[in-house]
């Protein structure tokens, strides 16, 4: 019942809500494809376009190559390697409007810890090109933990067995990493690339917080577009036919992931 009123309903009420003209205090006209046609020629929507993509392709390559290196350490039986899980997993649980404020804070232009410790005078989060690259930081490093979490759950499914034959053969740590591991961990690999490319087209409260889509629109992405048009300029078709536009931009990304997987 839950499910059903609170999802699945929803998921009807915004699709045809994306074919109408509504304020949320007037009444509800049909326009058609208006607001699709609408947001796909407006110029900005292909720098938010372009923002999201290099947003989440960025935070996607560098969520899935560091834990994997991370995890793959962790896993050759290094001493407090339960305690660096921990320290890892920790940036994961933490609300992510807690670290977007924490961040905010070393990055300031004036106190910020970043420019003290770098003897630098970057205004990071107000400059066109420095802020997105923040963002990607920022959330990489909150995945990490994460990620780590579910490759050690995939080494664990590994046979031994294959790694003492390979070193019974003479190949390096090298060979046997890109030989046995990587090959072994494709699902796991799979599922943590999914999931993190969808997380990272659907980021909204670190932009929110730290940048607000600025300045001039370069950390602007769909999902804080959704936002905009729905609670700031109270245009709910515009707003729902976004969020249809991302459903079928995130659809396209897991089919063509899944034929990669094949």
């Amino acid at each position: 019942i839950g499910t059903f009123v609170f999802i699945i309903i929803p998921i009807f009420c915004s699709f045809a809500l994306s074919f109408t003209d509504w304020d949320l205090l007037n009444g509800i006209e049909f326009v058609g494809l208006k607001n699709y046609k609408s947001i796909l020629t407006e110029r900005v929507f292909i720098q938010i376009f372009i923002n999201t993509i290099v947003y989440s392709l960025s935070v996607t390559i560098f969520a899935v190559i560091i834990p994997l290196i991370l995890a793959s350490i962790l896993n050759s039986k290094l001493k407090l390697s339960e305690l660096f899980k921990t320290i890892y997993f920790i940036p994961f649980i933490t609300p992510a409007v807690v670290i977007a404020i924490v961040w905010n804070w070393i990055f300031d232009p004036n106190v910020g810890g970043v420019n003290a410790l770098f003897h630098t005078h970057l205004n990071w989060l107000f400059d066109t090109h420095l802020a997105m690259p923040v963002l990607i930081f920022v959330s990489v490093w909150k995945l990490i933990g994460y990620n780590i979490v579910i490759y050690l759950t995939g080494f664990t499914v590994i046979n031994k067995e294959l790694y003492d034959a390979s070193k019974i053969d003479g190949a390096s740590d090298f060979n046997t990493f890109f030989s046995i591991t990587l090959p072994l961990l494709k699902p796991t690999t799979y599922f943590v690339t999914l999931v993190t490319a969808i997380s990272s087209f659907q980021v909204f409260d670190l932009i929110y917080v730290m940048t607000e889509g600025g300045p001039k629109d370069s950390t602007n992405v769909i999902v804080y577009s959704i936002y905009k048009y729905a609670f700031e300029y109270f245009d709910i078709g515009k707003s729902c036919a976004l969020a249809y536009i991302l459903f079928f931009v995130i659809l396209t990304l897991a089919v063509i992931q899944k034929t990669l997987k094949k």
